[in-house]
């Protein structure tokens, strides 16, 4: 609760429901049930709930909550990625290739290690990522299976982040399951 009294994941406290719903009762915290969307939370807030909600594709996502998990995997991408790079440096396995008209120069790394941490990551992130990304659009009243666009190359991609941008919608709640909140 903020100082006037009204949740920081919700409604003002004098609407007495949330989109035409009882509003969640508040967990630890102030914190909504892992089933709702929690608007305007914090960024180590987002954090900590997408650990929580780890491959649950139940339930809604508000926006804050995704844009601020995607700051939060692209700066944990930077980290391993610059943790890749210090593999290739130490343990100097890089080979150059200049091609035959010397127009470019490439770079290959012959370590297998380095890529480990890359790996490590795109395999801890991508169920919960695809999780996520169906609660944001359930978030929106869409189908989680739009989700499926994903896996047309380059376009697919780009209409699953434009829908990330759509803002909530209240009949968005028909994916709403408080009694399977566990």
């Amino acid at each position: 609760m903020s100082a006037d009294g009204t949740p920081q994941w919700g409604p003002p406290a004098e609407h007495t429901t949330s989109y035409g719903q009882p509003p969640a009762s508040a967990g630890p915290n102030g914190a909504p049930p892992l089933w709702a969307p929690w608007y305007g939370i914090s960024f180590t807030g987002a954090f900590v709930r997408f650990w929580k909600k780890y491959v649950r594709f139940d339930g809604r996502a508000s926006r804050s909550e995704y844009w601020w998990w995607y700051l939060w995997s692209a700066i944990l991408g930077t980290v391993f990625s610059v943790v890749s790079g210090i593999l290739v440096a130490a343990t100097g396995t890089t080979t150059s290739t200049t091609s035959s008209n010397s127009v470019g120069v490439s770079s290959m790394s012959t370590n297998p290690v380095a890529g480990v941490p890359i790996w490590i990551l795109g395999l801890a992130l991508l169920i919960p990522t695809l999780a996520l990304i169906v609660r944001r659009l359930h978030d929106a009243n869409l189908s989680g299976l739009l989700a499926l666009l994903l896996l047309i190359p380059f376009f697919g991609a780009i209409a699953i982040f434009i829908m990330m941008f759509l803002p909530s919608n209240p009949e968005g709640a028909r994916f709403d399951r408080p009694a399977a909140d566990r």
